[in-house]
């Protein structure tokens, strides 16, 4: 492709000039991180159970393309673009993932899944990007217009929180919760009433321990390892031990062949025994250099809008990557949660380069008045 001039009108030149392309090339080398995983990680569970060693792989290859794809795509966006994707978005994913509770396959005690020729779709992972900007749009739409936004915004929450209780998915009921309760901190919300929220979320996470077994397993596994079944989360640290510095080396990893997550859930762990801990430090950096620079974008940030709408993307975007990669190395209890653009996991993945388009769509520059 020739080079873009800085004088190219098209829609081509001027979103090449305006996007954040720092964190477009942090975006590629994940999914090129994402790709290097499924080599090493899934030949193995796929022999385990019974499929063609390249099964993962060939089906990981195509969401990975489609990610940067979409990622591009969703990127070319205005803000005013990105609030209408958003709001019909979150209204499909909203109606899918209460279809799941009447028509959706169970696995693992958790019907959350859809099935559709080929794979099954997880539509709550719609819900995350989605709801971040609907819930940005509500509440600077509040206080631009004087109505109650921030409640309006609450009550889109509360059905939200019903169906993710109701499938169970608590881990993803928890990132939700987390990420609204950052937009409303930065909305302005009343530092009493964010106290009393925090005190909320705290009453929830004890009511989801006494109400949920598996919660409860987990949390008491996590706190008590001798006395839970910590089985992956062993493998896994045992994974980290062997790898070391420097790691195995590519394909003589052992861990892919214990666990049944290791190229889901527990993929980071793969990558630090083949890979060592300087490859798995450079992951984490990126993640980190992702988070920060989307929020350092929004320093000279004047629409509330962007503002909060770009600061959910992130924090949606950062604390999924800290949940997978703490419960790896037992820093927090285990939660089924993918890293974003490593693990498998299709609807993980295109969700997330969703979420990671509409960021930058957000974070590119624009002439004063562009955003409406």
């Amino acid at each position: 492709m020739p080079a873009l001039s800085r004088a190219d009108t098209s829609v081509l030149g001027r979103w090449w000039w305006t996007v954040d392309r720092w964190t477009l090339l942090a975006v590629g080398v994940l999914i090129g991180c994402g790709y290097v995983m499924m080599l090493a990680a899934s030949p193995a569970v796929a022999e385990r159970i019974g499929q063609a060693r390249d099964v993962f792989i060939l089906k990981q290859l195509f969401f990975l393309a489609l990610a940067g794809l979409i990622v591009i795509a969703a990127s070319l966006l205005t803000p005013r673009g990105v609030r209408r994707v958003a709001v019909v978005g979150c209204a499909v994913a909203l109606a899918l993932t209460a279809l799941t509770l009447v028509a959706g396959v169970q696995i693992k005690g958790a019907q959350r899944w859809i099935a559709l020729p080929g794979f099954s779709l997880q539509p709550s992972e719609f819900l995350k990007p989605c709801f971040a900007v609907v819930a940005a749009w509500l509440i600077a739409e509040g206080k631009r217009h004087g109505f109650p936004g921030m409640l309006a915004a609450g009550a889109v929450y509360a059905v939200i929180a019903l169906l993710l209780k109701s499938q169970p998915d608590i881990g993803m009921l928890a990132v939700v919760t987390g990420v609204f309760f950052i937009q409303l901190f930065v909305g302005g919300l009343n530092i009493v009433v964010t106290g009393a929220l925090a005190g909320l979320i705290a009453a929830a996470g004890v009511g989801a321990y006494a109400l949920f077994a598996h919660v409860r397993a987990r949390v008491d596994g996590f706190l008590h390892p001798a006395a839970g079944s910590n089985y992956q989360v062993n493998r896994a640290l045992e994974a980290f031990g062997a790898g070391g510095l420097l790691g195995r080396g590519p394909g003589e990893g052992h861990v892919k062949d214990v666990l049944p997550d290791a190229h889901a859930d527990f993929v980071f762990a793969v990558a630090g025994e083949e890979f060592g801990m300087v490859v798995c430090l450079f992951i984490l950096g990126v993640f980190a250099f992702i988070v920060l620079r989307g929020l350092l974008r929004l320093l000279a940030e004047g629409d509330m809008f962007v503002v909060l709408a770009a600061s959910g993307l992130v924090a949606s975007f950062g604390l999924q990557a800290f949940v997978n990669m703490a419960s790896t190395l037992q820093l927090i209890s285990t939660k089924g949660m993918t890293l974003p653009f490593i693990s498998y996991g299709g609807s993980s993945v295109v969700a997330v380069a969703f979420g990671v388009g509409l960021l930058l769509a957000l974070t590119r520059r624009r002439p004063a008045g562009e955003a409406w």
